[in-house]
């Protein structure tokens, strides 16, 4: 991790104990980015990923100067998506590769990082390494189109019976696929996107939540913070004051 203002910051935002367990998340890349892109903090996967030695070698760089240019644009594409918004990314499947290393397919989650005022000052980034046997290529591919449709579609009924059809396979095996890589059922998925949605809404936003309700696909506001309050641990409006 950083020394010196970095870290003393870093700690206030996440928490010492945060900053310490992440150092011991074999298979989790994690780093923090500043609001110019530049890697702030890392942990010993995240390096190693990078094929470099050291912390010394990663930090103060850009994703453009440790992984291949194709990949590394869609990083830093995601990053502007949550410094502009304030808004979480969840369940983004990607490719991560440094020059000369292997493939290796991810689940990220990316968050904003605020000040004490509440301003977004860099990015949160955690993304899990799915291990080969559940990595290949078109099991992959055929989850993004997935994720994509939930998010497209997320104040309609859609079913497991929708994703196996845009999947282009069983239900069966969508099943398979979503227990490997996402550690959930079809269902799951579907319900724990509306609820990360709605998150990134509630502190991202000012929409009031028998809209944000609406459009994460609830049919009032009661059974949402009902939701909500069961997977979260908290109601929704006390969620948006608490962040």
């Amino acid at each position: 991790m950083p020394d010196g203002p970095e870290l003393s910051a870093l700690a206030g935002a996440l928490g010492p104990a945060v900053l310490e367990l992440v150092d011991h998340l074999p298979g989790t890349m994690f780093c923090v980015k500043g609001a110019d892109g530049r890697y702030i903090a890392v942990n010993p996967t995240f390096v190693e990923r990078t094929n470099k030695r050291s912390r010394a070698e990663v930090l103060g760089r850009r994703a453009g100067e440790l992984f291949v240019a194709e990949l590394a644009d869609r990083y830093e594409e995601q990053d502007a998506r949550v410094h502009s918004s304030g808004r979480p990314l969840f369940n983004e499947l990607e490719l991560i590769r440094a020059p000369g290393g292997p493939f290796r397919w991810h689940v990220t989650a990316k968050v904003p990082l605020r000040d004490e005022d509440g301003r977004v000052t860099g990015v949160v980034s955690m993304s899990q390494d799915v291990g080969e046997g559940a990595a290949d290529d078109r099991t992959m591919t055929s989850l993004g189109t997935v994720v994509a449709h939930i998010r497209a579609h997320l104040g309609e009924n859609v079913t497991s019976q929708d994703l196996a059809r845009v999947a282009g396979c069983s239900v069966d095996t969508l099943e398979r696929r979503c227990r490997r890589v996402f550690g959930r059922s079809p269902g799951q998925l579907i319900l724990s996107t509306r609820i990360d949605v709605a998150r990134g809404l509630l502190t991202g936003s000012d929409m009031p939540l028998a809209q944000i309700a609406d459009l994460c696909g609830y049919a009032d506001q009661a059974g949402f913070s009902r939701t909500f309050t069961r997977l979260v641990g908290i109601p929704p409006g006390r969620y948006r004051k608490s962040m």
